[in-house]
């Protein structure tokens, strides 16, 4: 899957240099996170005191924002379509690749049409996606962290106020707890994916065969067993991401109070203005977002998991791996 792309000499400027210029985009875009970040504090304090501050000056911050938003969009919707450039090149890197091994395979392989079109498409799409999220979840923590460290001397909670670098801590511990109570809530989706590509590739099969042969394939009966057995799939899985729904949002509205609980006691007590709390808020939401990547994308990932299962089956299989 990776070696087809990156270790293909006729794909080596679009795979290194392609990557190479996506990393430089998405330092740019943290870049420019971390001024934005730096905007809210002195914005919301010129807010907080309006009365001692000139309007000019609040004309003066919303161009500051304007300077640093625009640059940002632009930088971003490049990167969006170079993704989908970068992603396409990927799919067509492994897809002639398996095409070269797959013509030469003697057994008959089941699902091979979708596999060679469907699986790899996703598969292309997904990691590239979920690797450039990963990548910028790190140079965001990078930039980060070092800014929620040193606001970290602003918490005014008994205990909590005592530990160095508390914003951090905290934002570390509910991310691992949050990933672990995910992993054990989510723990059957990947089968249930699979389990799912399996019979609607089989379902597939029989649609496509009955486009040339209607006499053999395509009978009523035929298709309402196998979409029966689609459709108690499909539900088998609906429930089962019902309720890890209900675990993910449940999770993702409680980090929205998490900093306010934290820092909103200084506001009260002169510790601390509100831009330093806006400031908290959106700092703390970042490392918290990067460090609870798999946990918002975990949907994704098990849906990866099950794409990758079904190519390394059809690697085996070609003759690819032993």
């Amino acid at each position: 899957m990776f070696r087809a792309f990156y270790a293909n000499k006729r794909w080596l400027l679009w795979s290194w240099g392609g990557a190479a210029l996506l990393l430089a985009s998405l330092y740019a875009q943290v870049e420019l996170t971390v001024k934005i970040n730096e905007w809210y504090g002195s914005f919301y304090n010129i807010l907080q005191k309006a009365t001692e501050h000139s309007v000019d000056e609040f004309w003066a911050q919303m161009l500051r924002f304007a300077t640093l938003a625009f640059p940002y969009v632009l930088i971003a919707t490049l990167t969006a379509y170079f993704t989908r450039l970068y992603s396409f090149r990927w799919r067509e890197a492994i897809t002639f690749f398996y095409l070269d091994h797959w013509r030469r395979a003697e057994n008959e392989i089941e699902g091979s049409s979708q596999r060679i079109q469907e699986d790899i498409y996703r598969f292309a799409r997904i990691v590239e996606s979920l690797g450039l999220q990963v990548t910028r979840a790190i140079m965001t923590l990078f930039a980060f962290l070092p800014i929620l460290w040193q606001l970290s001397a602003g918490v005014d909670l008994p205990r909590i106020k005592d530990i160095p670098g508390s914003l951090v801590w905290v934002a570390l511990l509910v991310s691992l707890g949050g990933l672990a109570i995910s992993w054990v809530v989510g723990i059957k989706l990947p089968g249930l994916e699979y389990d799912n590509q399996k019979v609607e590739a089989a379902f597939r099969k029989e649609l496509v065969y009955a486009e040339d042969d209607k006499v053999h394939y395509g009978h009523p009966e035929t298709l309402f067993s196998l979409f029966t057995g689609l459709k108690i799939n499909y539900h088998r899985l609906f429930l089962h991401y019902g309720y890890f729904d209900i675990w993910i949002n449940s999770f993702e509205q409680l980090m929205i109070i998490v900093p306010y609980l934290l820092m909103g006691q200084g506001v009260f007590t002169g510790l601390i203005t509100l831009g330093v709390l806006v400031q908290v808020s959106n700092a703390f939401d970042k490392v918290r977002e990067s460090f609870s990547i798999f946990i918002s994308n975990w949907t994704t990932v098990t849906e990866l998991r099950s794409i990758h299962k079904r190519l390394a089956e059809f690697e085996t299989n070609i003759g690819l791996r032993q």
